[in-house]
């Protein structure tokens, strides 16, 4: 596996780890949609999250937010969509970043909770 792949397994169990130690349940990590793909999809109370991670190694980067385009962004709503459809759970969708910057046991997080507000479809 390329060290990229490697370092973004690291991050996504760093964030997996992180969002249990807030409380979340995880119900699913790296789903696939045909090409697309959720890191994680986690439970908040009555939020239904979808995480998308971002690992850094360095502080210098750019940051979460913006590494997340409209383009990730509505490939994100896609993926969504289709779990939602597979899986109606009766819950608000939301879209989640957590950056891990830096190697486990001195890496730091940062959480942007409702990092964009999309017009996800619940079929309910």
């Amino acid at each position: 596996m390329a060290e990229h792949n490697e370092t973004g397994r690291r991050g996504e169990d760093l964030a997996t780890a992180f969002l249990l130690s807030k409380g979340y349940g995880i119900l699913e990590r790296n789903w696939k949609s045909g090409r697309k793909e959720i890191d994680i999809i986690a439970q908040d109370g009555r939020d239904l999250v979808f995480v998308e991670v971002k690992t850094r190694t360095g502080e210098d980067v750019l940051p979460a937010i913006d590494a997340v385009d409209a383009r990730k962004r509505q490939r994100l709503i896609s993926a969504a969509e289709s779990y939602i459809h597979i899986c109606p759970f009766n819950l608000s969708p939301r879209f989640d970043i957590v950056t891990v910057i830096g190697e486990a046991p001195n890496q730091q997080f940062e959480h942007i909770i409702d990092a964009f507000l999309p017009p996800v479809r619940t079929h309910r």
